[in-house]
């Protein structure tokens, strides 16, 4: 595997991230500036970048910007940036995850998984997918829960497909709003919770605990990956 690409300019941050990766079995580079940064991302190829928003040079969402006109290597923010706009912001230029400053090890660890994973060569398509009780025949366009087949409404079911191909990832309201209606659709994301909920009602075993769609508050949704 190609190592993980740290981009961090706060040295104890930078320390903490490297030796958490190395017990953890991964290989590491870091930069500390955003023009370092892509110098390495053209020698190395990383798998992985985890990147700072707030670099000395250039801002990060630039880094991003020039990562994602030459791939799709999973990104992960790391930022003390916490607001909402600029959570959305990132995730709608390419990022894959958002974690704000100071995160938990643990769930750092959890996500560099799921974004490894997510990546990671797949069949070009998936014919059947399962998790726990939840089956999607997507040849057949059928969904069960518990072996029993749910009806969904067709808008329903380009919903929960978009999710599971993209499972593991935080989708935009924005991003899912032009990816079922199109890019002439008006940012009113009311219709799209209300499909949402539906979906819920008819997956999930508890719609005030979900397993499987995760809400990301005022950002978007994602779909668990384990």
């Amino acid at each position: 595997m190609s190592p993980i690409l740290i981009v961090e300019d706060d040295k104890s941050i930078l320390n903490v991230l490297t030796a958490l990766l190395k017990t953890n079995g991964y290989e590491s580079i870091s930069a500390v500036t955003g023009l370092d940064a892509l110098s390495a991302y053209y020698t190395a190829a990383p798998c992985l970048v985890l990147l700072d928003l707030g670099l000395p040079d250039i801002d990060g969402t630039a880094v991003l910007q020039q990562i994602r006109q030459h791939s799709g290597v999973p990104v992960i923010v790391i930022s003390a940036r916490g607001q909402e706009s600029e959570k959305v912001a990132a995730l709608d230029m390419g990022a894959d995850d958002y974690v704000t400053k100071p995160f938990a090890v643990g769930e750092l660890l959890a996500r560099i998984r799921v974004a490894l994973r997510k990546h990671a060569p797949r069949p070009e398509k998936d014919e059947i997918f399962v998790l726990d009780t939840l089956k999607v025949d997507f040849e057949r366009r059928k969904v069960y829960v518990e072996g029993n087949e749910i009806h969904l409404t067709p808008i329903e079911y380009r919903l929960l497909t978009l999710l599971i191909r993209n499972r593991g990832k935080v989708l935009t309201h924005r991003f899912i709003s032009k990816e079922i209606w199109g890019y002439e659709y008006t940012e009113d994301f009311q219709s799209l919770r209300v499909f949402m909920a539906g979906i819920r009602r008819k997956i999930e075993k508890d719609t005030t605990r979900p397993r499987y769609i995760l809400t990301e508050v005022g950002v978007g949704y994602r779909f668990v990956d384990e």
